[in-house]
């Protein structure tokens, strides 16, 4: 399991994890990976069973997590976001957040189209966030083109 919480084994406290087609799974015993974690799962006696459940996202409803601080945000909360300039200009939507491990990473579908743009997530390139208001105000600082988000001029 690759868990996406701050303390992975955090994932224990959650109670059954659920799959989108409505499955649910009790975690029996789990211990610490490389970069995840090892789980056993409850009813998956076998190596040919859990690997039917490979590539399978298991989910924790939201009303079971923690409260978050100010300032913080769960991935979620994020997609979906209209990305602006300072000038309120609208560049493209969040898709994802990505780690690789040097820090997350916004994917940015341009309004304008073609391939997606990844942007640091930091509080330089990312001033305002307002999840209220579904938005997020993007400042390149030098640390992307911000061209790529721009929409293409009409011939």
């Amino acid at each position: 399991m690759w868990p996406f919480t701050s303390d992975p084994m955090a994932v224990t406290r959650y109670g059954a994890l659920s799959a989108d087609d409505g499955r649910s799974f009790e975690i029996e015993t789990v211990r610490s990976g490389k970069d995840f974690l090892v789980a056993r799962l409850k009813g998956i006696r076998d190596r040919t069973a859990a690997e039917q459940l490979r590539n399978l996202e298991l989910f924790v409803p939201r009303d079971r997590l923690p409260k978050l601080a100010d300032e913080e945000f769960y991935h979620a909360d994020l997609i979906g976001l209209a990305v602006e300039d300072h000038d309120g200009t609208t560049l493209g939507t969040i898709t994802a957040v990505h780690n690789f491990g040097a820090g997350d990473l916004l994917e940015i579908q341009p309004i304008r189209g073609g391939d997606t743009v990844m942007v640091p997530f930091s509080a330089d390139a990312v001033p305002v966030i307002d999840i209220t208001g579904r938005r997020m105000v993007l400042d390149p600082q030098g640390v992307f083109d911000v061209d790529a988000l721009l929409p293409r001029a009409k011939s």
